[in-house]
């Protein structure tokens, strides 16, 4: 299983690598220096106002057919025919529910335009996590990465040509109006990919079952509602707590981008992790070596990025942008510490969803949601979008202190001290490579990959990484 997943992980990982940072730094950065940071701002606001709602969306569906259909896989036939009544339903209560919002917000003809539109991206999206959480509920790895990317591999293709041929005249709407082609296309080759594996398809309205799906589910519902505030209501805030709040949203913006895009890899990292965990927990099997194995394979590459980028935030943040960087820069440093929460979280948290922990996983997450909108309502007036930044990771630290000691209660894990020791070593080690080695060679950029090599040694001479280990995994073919 060990090796399984580390193969699995790889083909994941290398796929994301190819398309999502292209898509991240190539496009999504091009269309904010495009657009500029404030016409951005407003549309990362509206963005995240419509992941906030995205409880009304999925109602924890997702995350629930993906463990459920990992241990029964039988079941697919009977659930993806009534979980898609419930999907359309819940996509058009959704929507009444995010338009209502945007009124009261005052939302003016542009910003609804532009709104709608991202509610509409949300619900293709919310459809293509479903039909992937059934795809990787039947252990289809390998497909599950390729769908993957694809929403992102389209997306580059069409505002690809967009900014290369249109750049003068490029709008934000032209930005949302190529995912929702993207996201479309995405849905269809999704949904086909699972119907062939179902041999009658047809939309069933079994209230009974949809009622017991809603009760399983609503768990799952409420950790999606409050891991989407917590995360997403930074930018609401700081937009509608300051005078210039598109602007500084824009700036906020610039600066979460590499956290959201390394997130993502965390996220995928969980999605491969939760099936797994379903059901090696269903056959009584051990998961220590697994939750071990996973947990140093995300978190040592982790360390060498978080430190590498807060030495070379400035570097960065001016590298990508054509305008406050340095505002941005302050910013970064603060919000990319929180990658470290968040890469635990995704295996801790995980490991207690596929163990169905959810009340757990919703007092933490509720308690971490106060820590950052009461921080946020004092500091943000104070400190501005900087004070949006130490909120969040102090919300994003507890939570996944929390989590360990949740797994570790639950599941009586024990702490391996060597290992304890040796990450802290390594932390100090790395910490001191970048402290020395910064500037060694003119090119911050070659300098940077000089200093991450070494870094990777020393991931192997503190015994993190082990040369016997990846030996076994690459003679192993993919089950």
């Amino acid at each position: 299983m060990k090796r399984t997943f580390i193969i699995n992980l790889g083909l994941l990982v290398f796929l994301n690598l190819l398309i999502k940072p292209f898509w991240i730094f190539g496009i999504d950065r091009t269309v904010q220096n495009t657009v500029g940071t404030e016409s951005y701002g407003m549309y990362a606001v509206l963005f995240s106002l419509t992941i906030m709602f995205n409880i009304f969306l999925d109602m924890g569906i997702a995350n629930f057919n993906n463990r459920n259909i990992a241990q029964n896989s039988q079941l697919l036939q009977k659930y993806f025919s009534n979980a898609m009544v419930l999907k359309l339903f819940l996509g058009v209560l959704y929507t009444i529910i995010a338009i209502v919002v945007g009124m009261f917000l005052g939302f003016g003809h542009e910003k609804m335009h532009l709104f709608a539109f991202l509610i509409a991206n949300q619900f293709l999206l919310s459809l293509i996590l479903f039909f992937r959480s059934n795809i990787s509920g039947l252990h289809m790895y390998k497909t599950d990465s390729v769908i993957s990317v694809t929403d992102r591999a389209l997306l580059i293709v069409l505002c690809g040509y967009l900014l290369l041929t249109k750049r003068e005249s490029f709008t934000i709407e032209w930005f949302v109006y190529s995912q929702t082609i993207a996201y479309f296309i995405t849905c269809c080759i999704s949904f086909f990919i699972v119907l062939r594996k179902i041999t009658v398809f047809k939309l069933k309205c079994n209230r009974v079952f949809l009622l017991l799906i809603l009760k399983q589910s609503y768990p799952y519902a409420l950790l999606t509602l409050l891991m989407g505030m917590y995360t997403r209501m930074d930018m609401v805030m700081i937009e509608n707590m300051l005078p210039d709040g598109a602007l500084q949203a824009g700036i906020y913006a610039q600066a979460f981008r590499i956290l959201d895009a390394v997130a993502m890899f965390a996220y995928l990292f969980a999605s491969l992790l939760l099936p797994m965990f379903s059901k090696m927990i269903k056959q009584k099997e051990s998961i220590a070596e697994l939750t071990k194995t996973s947990f140093l394979v995300i978190i040592v590459p982790t360390l060498v990025f978080v430190i590498g980028t807060v030495f070379y935030g400035w570097e960065l943040m001016n590298l990508m942008y054509h305008e406050h960087y340095d505002e941005s820069t302050h910013i970064f440093k603060v919000l990319i510490l929180g990658f470290i929460p968040i890469a635990t979280s995704y295996i801790f948290g995980t490991l207690l969803t596929a163990n169905n922990n959810l009340k757990q996983l919703n007092i933490v997450a509720s308690i971490g949601l106060c820590i950052n909108f009461i921080g946020n309502i004092y500091i943000i007036p104070r400190l501005g979008a900087y004070g949006a930044a130490i909120t969040s990771f102090s919300a994003l630290a507890f939570i996944a202190i929390c989590q360990v000691f949740i797994v570790k209660k639950i599941f009586q894990l024990q702490v391996h001290t060597r290992t304890f020791l040796m990450l802290i070593l390594f932390t100090l080690l790395v910490t001191i490579a970048y402290a020395f080695l910064k500037g060694m060679l003119e090119n911050w950029i070659y300098n940077l990959v000089l200093i991450a090599a070494v870094s990777l040694v020393l991931a192997f001479v503190t015994g993190l990484f082990k040369f016997k280990d990846l030996l076994r995994i690459f003679k192993n073919d993919f089950v």
